[in-house]
């Protein structure tokens, strides 16, 4: 089977989320930035966060190390239209199958990559977009922290009486990232019956939305303000699961029906825990707070492994509540983790990929440096080093010129 090709308009972190998903799957990646402005840094801001971790290495900051290996770097300046040719021809000649972008959509026409002019250079190509609100609204910019709020996920996350709070992780970000790799596969499954390209728009907001399944329907039931609001720890409807102290920590308990329930008040700890009203979720939803006490009460008690035994054997839904390390040394996570390589030979250990696939990448390359691959990639699509050097020259293309020597 052939390799695909895919070439990637990409800052930030929810479309190179997204194209590390095809890196994985052992396809070619090549992420486009912006030639140098001289009104800052070169290229993806994301290069320049974090610590540094290597000698020189500046434009390859921690930071953007994951979401970044197994890919290639080319500058282009779509604003030129000899960048716009170039890209043209890269589409046309390298045989790309994926382009993707997460710039604004008012910015399509202009840059020479809306789907329109790249469909017509390459019928069968599959494109997809990323932006906070869609092609709707075209010059909405949008970042995770702002989605999140705007999506009322911020709403929803956080203790009752505290303020709303960020996920400790970009949901939105991934969410839009992994809506474009859903979208891509579909796309190539359609090409394979038609032969034919497909658009894929995904807006971060709408896409962030899907996931409000729990609160969104509840407001054609007239619900309670507190069942589409901050609940802390605690699940809204499944009474008593929720996060409670224990001598050295916390422990997770979910208790998903009635049974579970009476299988925790059968263990000798939590005998005094029933009564005739918290036999079933609804009487234990209308003791709620009392019963979050009187769990409390018990399980500070005890240590965090004594009560992990005792719902492991009495198969009850739990969890202790990991820091980061911990996560990473869980044996079911350990050896799935993907890996990279420094310069300096040192493997590096990431997050593993979401769902296990034969023949997967998982040992990629090292992020590239900022251009690293432009003379490389215009050379396959047909320009002379005369031509590739007059690319840089004027500013349509950025290469470090050891490159082409």
């Amino acid at each position: 089977m052939k390799q695909k090709t895919v070439l990637s308009l990409e800052q930030a972190l929810s479309l190179p989320s997204a194209t590390l998903r095809f890196a994985q799957l052992g396809w070619r990646v090549i992420r486009i930035e912006a030639t140098p402005t001289g009104r800052g840094l070169p290229g993806d801001p994301n290069r320049y966060i974090g610590k540094s971790i290597i000698p020189d290495g500046d434009d390859r900051r921690s930071y953007f190390m994951a979401p970044n290996v197994g890919k290639e770097s080319i500058a282009l300046n779509l604003k030129d239209p000899a960048g716009r040719a170039a890209l043209h021809r890269i589409i046309r000649e390298v045989e790309v199958d994926i382009f993707c972008c997460n710039t604004l959509p008012g910015r399509y026409v202009q840059m020479g990559i809306d789907y329109d002019t790249l469909s017509a250079i390459r019928p069968e190509l599959i494109w997809a977009g990323i932006s906070a609100m869609g092609p709707d609204y075209p010059g909405v910019p949008g970042y995770d922290p702002a989605i999140q709020a705007m999506s009322g996920f911020m709403e929803v996350t956080g203790q009752e009486d505290g303020p709303p709070t960020l996920s400790g992780v970009p949901l939105i970000d991934l969410k839009a990232g992994d809506e474009v790799y859903a979208g891509v596969m579909l796309g190539l499954a359609e090409r394979a019956e038609t032969g034919r390209g497909k658009r894929i728009d995904v807006s971060m907001l709408q896409a962030a939305a899907s996931w409000l399944i729990t609160t969104l329907p509840l407001l054609d039931f007239d619900c309670d303000t507190s069942e589409i609001t901050r609940c802390g720890n605690q699940h809204r409807k499944f009474i008593p699961t929720n996060a409670y102290p224990t001598k050295d920590g916390f422990v997770y308990i979910a208790i998903g029906n009635d049974i579970q329930w009476q299988r925790m008040t059968e263990i000798p700890k939590f005998t005094s825990l029933a009564n005739e009203v918290r036999k079933t979720n609804e009487g234990r939803h209308r003791e709620r707070q009392s019963l979050y006490r009187d769990i409390g009460a018990l399980t500070s008690q005890y240590s965090t492994g004594e009560l992990v035994s005792d719902f492991m054997a009495a198969t009850i839904p739990h969890a202790r509540i990991n820091d980061i390390p911990a996560v990473a040394a869980l044996p079911a996570i350990r050896d799935k983790l993907t890996t990279t390589r420094l310069p300096d030979g040192r493997k590096i250990h990431m997050q593993p990929m979401a769902v296990d696939v034969a023949g997967a990448v998982t040992d990629l390359s090292f992020p590239p440096g900022y251009g690293a691959d432009t003379a490389q990639v215009l050379a396959e699509a047909g320009f002379s080093a005369d031509d590739r050097a007059e690319l840089q020259e004027n500013g349509a293309v950025y290469y470090a010129s050891e490159q082409d020597s």
